[in-house]
């Protein structure tokens, strides 16, 4: 009786068991969850990102360039790019597929490097590499950190490499990880969006011209409409647009112009103002010699009512680019050297706002301070560039003399640290029109007058040249170049990427712009420590672990014998 009651009891204990196993199985296989336990969670997609991929309506290919035998730090990366690729399938289903490639994988150097040239036509640009091979030796190898994504017989190309010459590799890397998920879901949102925001670059005050925003346009066409036009007669021009880009002006504005801008800001629309409150001639220069004049645009009550001040001087900066001078002596063949100008101040983008964060350096030339004035308690002014720690200004009018490169600066009299030049403001403003008679200014044009702005948002540059790309002349006519490249120096600064993300924050309606906030924690090794302290190390990885087993399996024993002795 008592073995056929434990033989009856198993016999339900293993149905029951069976039965929870099966309904646990049902249920797992109907409700997805998964527990994220990593400090920065790390594999949580964002609201945003599962609301995009949940409302696909076709299938976007990620087609990622990075695989074969690479360095760990880029296995990292690849890894990190197939976790995020993963995550999209669970939200977006078959509607999100991937394939990673690698590039350098035929050995016929023709068939390789036609590989190469046809990627580099789809806008991705190759790096090489040091890859250290089985039997220790190191190669140079050329991979392409980047990735294809296709939708519907549209394709964008995206980098997913972070490379700033101020940080280290380790520190570019994790960078690169962080921002993976921003970079790939803002691709697959613009190349499936349906609604196409219109953004414009305005014109008639001696603005940049086409050509001379060439780069930037071609990269905001992907995501927008990109207009060119002048403000004219018609008061209600620029309600249509989601931004309006300022670049450069060297004209005053009328007040029709100012009036059309500062209601259009009031209506809730985003300006980019890039202006240079001096104006150099860069092409005097090379005789040795030019001069910085004041650049009266009279927007000045403009600027100043939105609590925005740009100071008439020029800022100087130790931490700068340098700039090609001829050493040779006279009546000789020229020798092009460079040298330190302290006018071309690189900027260490601020890793606090999701404008500037994980940016290369930022090229400026003959920016200006910014002052923030006013006690308006209805916006908020956010620094988002700023000068190194060693920078002055030099008030214009003002002599520039090339000699100058032939003096050694000195930290003592570079006293004003850390100087705006490009400030976020947002919130509601005011009117510089509300207290000021406009019939002249209209002449019978119908208008919707507002005091004050509805919630909106604006960004002021002290640097109109900070968005101009060098426009090159050659047999088949002018080329652009890309924004941000130095061609003396061979060397592209993150001026692209600045005002991309500038246009995108202004723009955001789904808080894409949020993810770029992420951060990853960087854990690195203390490399001095792990040469001190290896052979330690070692000991106790090697030798502790088999210790404490040996100490178990005595006590064991001892136990075992003190039990059942008797």
């Amino acid at each position: 009786m008592k073995q056929s009651s434990v033989r009856k009891q198993l016999i339900i204990q293993f149905t029951f068991s069976v039965i929870i196993l099966a309904f646990a199985a049902f249920i797992s296989a109907k409700v997805y969850f998964r527990i994220d336990l990593t400090t920065e969670k790390r594999y949580t997609l964002s609201v945003e990102t599962k609301t995009i991929l949940k409302n696909l309506d076709d299938i976007v290919y990620v087609k990622v360039y990075l695989d074969g035998d690479l360095p760990v730090g880029f296995k990292k990366l690849r890894n990190s790019i197939r976790e995020t690729l993963d995550e999209f399938r669970i939200y977006g289903k078959e509607n999100v597929q991937y394939q990673f490639v690698n590039p350098s994988e035929n050995t016929d150097p023709k068939i390789r490097n036609k590989q190469y040239a046809d990627i580099y036509s789809k806008g991705l640009k190759p790096i090489n590499i040091q890859a250290k091979d089985k039997e220790g030796g190191a190669s140079e190898k050329t991979i392409f950190p980047g990735a294809i994504i296709s939708y519907k017989g549209l394709e964008i190309p995206i980098s997913l490499l972070k490379n700033n010459v101020a940080l280290s590799a380790e520190e570019n890397l994790n960078n690169s990880m962080q921002g993976v998920e921003y970079e790939l879901i803002k691709a697959i949102f613009n190349i499936s969006n349906k609604n196409v925001e219109k953004i414009a670059f305005l014109e008639g005050h001696g603005e940049l011209n086409e050509m001379e925003v060439g780069d930037v346009t071609r990269e905001l066409s992907n995501s927008y409409q990109v207009d060119r036009g002048t403000i004219e007669n018609d008061m209600h021009i620029l309600d249509q647009y989601k931004a309006v880009i300022i670049a450069k002006p060297t004209k005053p504005f009328s007040e029709k112009d100012k009036y059309v801008l500062d209601q259009y800001l009031m209506h809730g629309g985003k300006l980019i103002w890039f202006v240079s409150s001096v104006n150099v001639n860069t092409d005097s220069l090379a005789n040795g010699a030019t001069f910085g004049f004041i650049n009266d645009l009279q927007i000045d009550d403009q600027l100043f009512t939105y609590g925005i001040r740009l100071n008439p001087n020029l800022v100087q900066d130790i931490q700068c680019n340098a700039l090609p001078v001829n050493t040779s002596p006279t009546n000789s063949q020229p020798k092009w050297m460079p040298a330190p100008w302290l006018y071309y101040p690189l900027i260490s983008p601020l890793v606090d706002h999701p404008i500037s964060r994980n940016l290369d350096m930022i090229w400026a030339r003959y920016a200006s301070e910014i002052d923030t004035v006013g006690g308006n308690n209805t916006t908020k002014k956010t620094c988002i560039l700023r000068t190194s720690r060693f920078s002055k200004t030099v008030s214009a009018p003002l002599y520039i003399n090339l000699q100058d490169i032939k003096r050694t600066p000195k930290q003592t009299e570079f006293n004003k640290p850390n100087m705006p030049i490009a400030i976020l403001v947002e919130g509601k403003f005011q009117s510089v029109f509300r207290n000021r008679l406009i019939k002249n200014i209209l002449q019978g044009a119908e208008t919707n007058f507002a005091a004050e702005s509805a919630p909106t948002k604006m960004v002021v540059v002290s640097d109109g040249n900070m968005l101009a790309n060098d426009v090159r002349v050659t047999a088949k006519g002018p080329m652009v170049s890309a924004l941000g490249y130095d061609k003396f120096t061979r060397q592209t600064f993150g001026n692209k990427d600045f005002v991309v993300n500038i246009v995108n924050y202004l723009t955001d309606e789904t808080n894409l712009m949020s993810l770029r906030s992420k951060e990853l924690k960087l854990r690195i090794l203390d490399k001095p420590r792990i040469l001190e302290e290896r052979v330690k190390w070692q000991i106790i990885n090697t030798l502790l672990p088999v210790v404490l087993i040996v100490l178990f399996g005595l006590y064991y024993n001892y136990w075992r014998k003190k039990k059942y002795a008797n």
